[in-house]
Formats: C-alpha cells, structure tokens, sequence
C-alpha cells in the first residue's frame, strides 16, 4: 500500500507541465477578468481547485492564449521556460500600467532524466495554486483602477539557446517607471517552481 501511494504522489514532466501550463491558463483568463481589460461577457464561470474562476469564451482571445499555452509548454517540457510576464499597457498613453511576473524555476535533473521523480501530493498542489488565485481575485482591492482601455502582451523569457518560433518576436522587458510591487504567493510541482509578483503604476510621477 505504502509502494502504491508513494508512486501515486510521484510528478513526471509531463504531469507538471500540465499542472503549469493549467495554472498559466486561469491564471492569465483571472487577471484579464479581474481588471477589466475584456469586457465581462468574453468570460464564462468555471470550476478549478476548488473555486469558481472566470474562464475566457471570447475565440479571438480563447485562440491566442492556447496558442500562447502551447508553446509554454514546449518551453516547459524542455526546461526552457524562466519567466512569463503579462504587461498591461494603455491604449492611448502608451505607458505600461502594469506587469504580472511568474518566475519559473525548474529541476533539469528531471527534464534530463538523470534524476528521480520528485514526491508531492495533488492535494498539496492544489492547495498551493488555490492561494494565487485567490490573490488575483483580491488583486482589485490594491491596484489602481485601469481607467484607460488596455492592450496586454505575453513575454516569454527563455534559455539563451533556446530556438524562439517565427510568430514570436525580440521584444525589451517593458519596464515600468516608478513601480510599486507586491509579491504573490508561489507553487511547487517539485519538477517546477513558479513565483508569482504584480507590479504597478503608481500615481505620483
């Protein structure tokens, strides 16, 4: 019994890569919904991890962001995968308002095959991503309001080596001038490590 259980517990890359790319995607729809750079209706309620989360119907935006998960996971599996940031930019000014940074570390032991397979619960798991959304939710009560229409890109940080598909771009990190941050809470598949901040525009320039 003892054997079975453990073996259960057992994350594959595959299995994390999953769990990840998951996260990216409710992640992502939560952020869009929660700061109104969609309209409510390009978002549908859904059930994960034990909460309601507002999952994009829109097919534009349903299209790009499998598109986008796709190759994250590609990224992933190999180990290529650092950083995701989501920029907010508004549409008028110009000025990035805010960035939403998910660093990601991960163990190349497993990716390489030379290590065992890490032990961690679902549960846990679960428990963990739980948190973040929750954040994200709450995030309206201690960000600015976007009182301008918004633009978002996705930047994808990767190994240096790493071969970057056609239909993506060289773009600069797009800082933001006079930034205030607040970290977020972080999950661990034990395969991969993501750590999440939102950092903001603040008013006085």
């Amino acid at each position: 019994m003892a054997t079975a259980q453990a073996t259960k517990n057992q994350i594959t890359l595959k299995g994390s890569v999953a769990t990840v790319s998951e996260f990216f995607s409710h992640a992502l729809s939560s952020i869009l919904y929660q700061r109104g750079i969609y309209a409510p209706e390009s978002f549908e309620p859904r059930k994960a991890y034990g909460l309601t989360v507002m999952a994009v119907k829109d097919d534009k935006l349903a299209a790009y962001l499998q598109a986008v998960l796709q190759q994250f996971s590609k990224w992933l599996e190999g180990g290529a995968l650092q950083k995701v940031v989501l920029v907010v930019t508004g549409a008028s000014s110009k000025e990035v308002l805010e960035r939403w940074t998910f660093d990601i570390q991960t163990d190349k032991g497993v990716v390489a095959g030379s290590a065992p397979l890490p032990e961690k619960s679902e549960a846990q798991i679960t428990q963990e991503i739980q948190a973040i959304i929750r954040q994200i939710t709450a995030s309206v009560t201690f960000l600015p309001l976007l009182q301008d229409t918004c633009t978002i890109d996705l930047l994808a940080y990767t190994d240096k080596e790493n071969e970057v598909p056609l239909d993506w771009e060289e773009s600069d990190p797009r800082y933001i001038t006079n930034a205030a941050d607040v970290k977020l809470r972080a999950f661990s598949t034990k395969v991969h490590n993501v750590e999440a901040l939102v950092q903001f525009k603040t008013e006085d320039d």
